[in-house]
């Protein structure tokens, strides 16, 4: 299992390296066009092949332009990563395009929309809604010791 560690510790290093590359390193102006951060990074098991999941905030367009930017930058960035982390080997590197984070937004804004429609309708019963306060359970227990300091005299 000492191989799958050590695997997991060189794709941290990549993306740490990934990510300061993005701020300091790529000088793509369709890379500069979005928000880019690095989601999660992939490394085969014989650290050959390295996948980098990159989420972009903006338009599809700005989207795909700052990814054809990343992956026309693949090979400055592999040279970087091979001088950084001072490996035998410095993996090959692809970028993917993460959707999760578009897809979690987008199912939270349906479910939000949802809640509303409800709420319009009166078909949420007191008390069950998202946005009700939370009882307070500790209300009974609050108020004091209940003569527990009068014992003893």
């Amino acid at each position: 299992m000492a191989q799958g560690r050590r695997v997991e510790r060189v794709a941290a290093l990549i993306r740490r390296e990934i990510s300061e590359l993005l701020v300091n390193g790529i000088k793509d102006e369709r890379v500069s066009l979005g928000v880019v951060s690095v989601t999660s990074v992939e490394v085969a098991g014989d650290l050959q092949h390295c996948k980098i999941f990159v989420s972009v905030y903006g338009s599809p367009e700005v989207q795909q332009q700052a990814l054809a930017g990343l992956r026309s930058a693949a090979n400055f960035v592999k040279g970087e990563l091979s001088r950084r982390l001072n490996m035998r080997r410095t993996p090959e590197v692809v970028f993917h395009l993460d959707r999760g984070i578009e897809k979690g937004t987008s199912v939270l804004g349906l479910l939000n929309k949802l809640e509303e429609q409800r709420q319009e309708r009166g078909e949420i019963p007191e008390g069950t809604g998202l946005l009700d306060p939370l009882p307070d359970e500790q209300s009974g227990e609050a108020d004091g010791d209940g003569g527990a300091g009068g014992d003893g005299d």
